[in-house]
């Protein structure tokens, strides 16, 4: 079989193209591969109608290598005038429009995308880090263009910071699947809504749930837009809240003792913060007489353990009176840090609750959260949002991302 055949075949080249030659550069390890069209009129991309041909122009598409030589297709790519649409370039089989890759290259690239920087694909692949970005965003934009209607029945919403200085993106993904969904600018009620603006009515009214950390902008945004979604107050959330809550009333305590040369809550910290079943053995023996002392922080951490088993309620009456004892005990516990959370459960009582009834949590979100993480840090971070929101949608959007024509 002579080198034209063999190409042809491989690269799926076919009537009304053919390989005319394939010339091989030994010292610059290159393989050109050259691509002709016969003469005739050809389909309008645009309406499909058979046209004249109005002039070509000269092109050229990286393949997958030959060996070790890199390998390139170039043709000189005709265009067509058509009456209805004007003149446009004729559609090639082997790459997409606007593309300096064959789709079986840009397949190559997203499948080490995935297991890989940016930065390590390109030195692999003998590429600049620019051309392996641009596949990535144009896998993003295909993949998101072919999405069909999404109609998730609850959406967890969350924030990333992506560099220094508490710049984040809003994150929202389908709280069952785990796919996201959007990736919003900043934390603001406007990247929410950018979402929610995004639905159709019947789409809308398919949300029964929206679950999120208590953070304003999306409680403002998310009853604007979905008045009949229950609004969901994550577990983890909350009790990270009480935590925090927690800790303070410890540090000021520290400070005091210390002054007094006591050093009992020196190295304390993960003690409090900690679940006391998931500390080990000898943690568990220096903590029993921390937490049964009569301590300020042993108050406030035995109001944080009653709080973390008010979550198994089933019956929202049971549920809601068992809070409001809570919440009584920890405003009368003149602990001012446990008087500040208890308003702060108090003010969002209606969306923990439905967190307790419903069993639904923000897991997902939080999963996805430390999944980005990861992508950052194969990144080594990103300077631009752009590129953070691409790697987002490419790693956990769940997106059709490959080329939809093969050579």
């Amino acid at each position: 079989m002579r080198d034209r055949e063999l190409y042809a075949k491989i690269m799926g080249i076919s009537t009304p193209w053919s390989v005319e030659d394939v010339e091989v550069d030994l010292a610059g390890e290159k393989v050109l591969v050259k691509v002709a069209c016969k003469d005739g009129p050809l389909p309008c991309p645009e309406c499909g109608k058979s046209c004249p041909r109005y002039d070509s122009r000269s092109r050229s598409w990286r393949h997958l290598d030959t060996m070790q030589f890199e390998t390139f297709l170039v043709a000189d790519v005709p265009r067509v005038k058509c009456e209805k649409d004007g003149v446009h370039q004729v559609k090639v089989p082997w790459a997409e429009k606007g593309s300096h890759f064959t789709a079986m290259f840009e397949c190559l690239v997203i499948d080490w995308l995935k297991e890989a920087s940016i930065e390590a694909v390109a030195r692999q692949l003998r590429m600049t880090w620019d051309q392996v970005d641009g596949i990535m965003a144009r896998a993003v934009q295909r993949g998101k263009a072919r999405r069909a209607p999404v109609r998730p029945k609850v959406i967890g919403v969350d924030e990333k910071a992506f560099k220094k200085r508490h710049e984040y993106v809003t994150i929202v993904c389908d709280a069952l699947t785990g796919d996201v969904l959007h990736v919003g600018d900043e934390r603001k009620a406007a990247a929410l809504e950018e979402f929610y603006e995004s639905l159709s009515p019947r789409q809308k009214s398919g949300v029964m749930g929206v679950a999120m950390d208590m953070w304003p902008a999306y409680i403002a945004a998310t009853q604007e837009h979905l008045p009949n979604a229950q609004i969901i107050f994550d577990r983890f959330h909350v009790m990270k809240h009480i935590g925090e809550a927690v800790d303070q009333v410890r540090r000021v305590e520290n400070r005091e003792l210390l002054r007094l040369g006591d050093r009992s809550l020196v190295g304390s910290k993960y003690l409090f913060l900690t679940n006391h079943e998931d500390l080990a053995p000898e943690r568990k023996r220096l903590f029993k007489d921390l937490k049964l002392s009569s301590l300020q922080v042993a108050r406030a951490y035995a109001l944080k353990e009653t709080a973390r088993h008010l979550w198994g309620y089933k019956r929202l009456g049971w549920a809601r009176r068992n809070w409001n004892q809570w919440i009584s005990w920890a405003r009368r516990s003149r602990l001012e840090p446990m008087k500040r959370a208890a308003a702060t459960v108090r003010d969002h009582l209606d969306g923990i609750l439905n967190a307790v009834v419903t069993g639904v949590s923000n897991a997902v979100a939080e999963g996805l959260n430390s999944r980005i993480q990861t992508v950052k840090q194969r990144a080594c971070g990103f300077r631009n949002r752009e590129r953070f929101k691409n790697a987002i949608y490419f790693h956990l959007g769940g997106l059709d991302l490959y080329p939809s024509v093969s050579s």
